[in-house]
């Protein structure tokens, strides 16, 4: 008789990337529910910029071999106000995304409001919002630094959308295709 399939449970790792700042959050998806498991930011020191992407890919590189995720996602490039900004963010997620690759990891991404919508409801949610909503989905301690917050809430819509949920963009609310969901 074959031995069964060990009960595998997801872990996604949710990158929010800059050029100072990256966030990273590891979440697992603990039978259907998502659970916290680290998260912390990559602050690249004042050097070039080439040498902070070379940080950004290291730090990267070092987070996922010791969380070992599933399954990674990332922010989708937005377009800033400042088009040095947006191409400097777009730099830094190139480097996120080369890391990734060079895993083996296929990478799911994300829009801002896509992010925001999945996690508060309302895809002009603030920082605080996010940070606030976060902290209550994952039932953490203290509220997580800006850029981590964003990590988790990116690994928090891949683990929606992998779990079946859609956002009704009528109410605003996440909701199963099929069914009801439960945090």
């Amino acid at each position: 008789m074959p031995e069964p399939l060990p009960n595998i449970t997801p872990r996604i790792l949710g990158i929010d990337p800059g050029s100072r700042i990256t966030g990273f959050g590891v979440i697992d998806i603990y039978q259907g529910k998502p659970r916290y498991v680290a998260s912390g930011c990559i602050r690249t020191t004042d050097v070039t910029l080439e040498q902070r992407l070379a940080q950004i890919y290291a730090g990267l590189g070092e987070v996922a071999g010791l969380h070992r995720p599933t399954y990674v996602a990332i922010e989708r490039v937005f377009m800033a106000k400042n088009p040095d900004s947006a191409l400097k963010l777009g730099q830094a997620r190139g480097a996120a995304l080369v890391c990734m690759a060079n895993l083996g990891f296929a990478v799911n991404e994300y829009s801002p409001r896509q992010i925001k919508q999945a996690v508060t409801g309302q895809g002009g949610a603030d920082k605080t919002q996010v940070q606030h909503m976060v902290s209550a989905i994952l039932r953490l301690s203290a509220t997580p630094q800006a850029d981590a917050a964003d990590a988790l809430a990116i690994a928090l819509t891949d683990g929606y959308v992998r779990s079946g949920l859609a956002v009704d963009t009528a109410s605003h609310r996440p909701r199963r295709k099929t069914g009801r969901w439960r945090l």
